[in-house]
């Protein structure tokens, strides 16, 4: 399973990449506006920023919802650096888009995916990622974690090769839940990914582990 992080903080992307385990980064227009990012040029040098610190993919999100727009935005990202990903909504003209991208060796991301049929029109245009929001889901009182478990079904019955991206994650049972449904990636704050490392018997053990050599040295 990859870990990617959900954010456009450059300590957070600093901090996971130093902890071994990021595969990659997901961001978007409201995450850049939380930190401060805007104006066309800024948001696209805080992407190359981004790029300069992790090894994986990094996901960039077109503005435009149609598809002249889409397709020049995206092609503006892609050359970017060889990392980007094409963040595109899964709307009418998303799905064109995608399907143009796909022709032309540019790697996508579809996102705002709620449903089993979006996610197979994503995977019928060639998308490289679709992103399921279960956190969302879970906010109105749907199972997300439902969804990734039918998607992954459907995929597998077909063997497409878009990856599921499990989004709107919102904390540490999230990833695991993912993790045993067969989700390929998730991504969620620095906060899930660490939740990972804590334990109290790790910390109750480890505590005695010291108090022990300390009494024989």
């Amino acid at each position: 399973m990859k870990f990617f992080i959900d954010t456009a903080n450059l300590a957070q992307i600093k901090e996971a990449q130093e902890l071994g385990v990021l595969d990659g980064v997901t961001t978007n227009p409201s995450l850049m506006a939380k930190e401060g990012i805007t104006g066309r040029n800024n948001i696209l040098k805080h992407y190359v920023d981004i790029c300069n610190i992790v090894d994986g993919d990094v996901s960039a999100e077109v503005i435009s919802t149609d598809l002249k727009g889409m397709i020049k935005e995206g092609e503006e990202l892609a050359e970017l650096h060889e990392q980007i990903v094409v963040k595109v909504p899964m709307i009418k003209d998303g799905i064109k888009a995608i399907k143009y991208f796909s022709d032309k060796g540019i790697r996508t991301n579809c996102t705002l995916v709620f449903s089993c049929g979006q996610a197979l029109l994503a995977a019928k245009a060639g998308a490289s990622y679709v992103s399921p929001f279960i956190g969302r889901l879970d906010d109105i009182s749907t199972d997300g974690l439902n969804l990734i478990s039918e998607i992954r079904h459907i995929y597998d019955n077909y063997e497409f090769q878009t990856q599921i991206l499990a989004a709107s994650i919102r904390h540490t049972m999230h990833v695991i839940d993912c993790a045993k449904i067969g989700a390929d990636v998730m991504t969620g704050p620095l906060s899930a990914i660490e939740g990972l490392l804590k334990h109290p018997l790790t910390d109750s053990g480890l505590a005695k582990f010291l108090e022990d050599y300390q009494k024989g040295n």
